[in-house]
């Protein structure tokens, strides 16, 4: 999966093969025709709510792709420098899934990236590249 680039309607097409889901019953939850579908599907972004449907309907957190793209590619300065206090929720950026972690071991494991451009690109502290590494060495073996 390449974070960098996501087309999300390209993401929905696919996920609604895997699932096998009826057109007729996309059609019925997304209160829309087979026509937009389709032109949901051409897409490389979509609104939030139509989204949040998209999710529901198809039991998948369409939102995590963009989550991840931010962990990702997002410096993370970015997010540090807001010191006011804000009624929004504040959420950590340090968490990584299996996938990233997979992703990103993979880029090492390739010699596509080295673990110093690993650093710098995504922002991954280093002792945390490491810990990886050793970890996932271990239960390959």
């Amino acid at each position: 999966m390449n974070f960098k680039d996501i087309h999300i309607g390209f993401l929905i097409n696919q996920r609604v093969t895997e699932s096998g889901i009826d057109i007729s019953r996309i059609c019925n939850f997304m209160k829309c025709t087979e026509k937009e579908v389709n032109e949901m599907y051409s897409q490389k972004s979509l609104c939030t709510y139509l989204l949040l449907r998209w999710c529901k309907l198809l039991h998948y957190d369409f939102f995590r792709l963009y989550s991840q793209h931010l962990i990702l590619y997002a410096p993370p300065a970015a997010y540090n420098k807001d010191t006011k206090t804000s009624i929004l929720p504040r959420f950590r950026k340090n968490i990584y899934t299996k996938e990233v972690i997979d992703f990103i071991l993979e880029l090492v494991g390739s010699g596509e990236k080295t673990i110093y451009q690993i650093i710098d690109e995504y922002g991954i502290p280093k002792t945390t590249l490491y810990k990886w590494i050793k970890k996932y060495k271990e239960t390959d073996r």
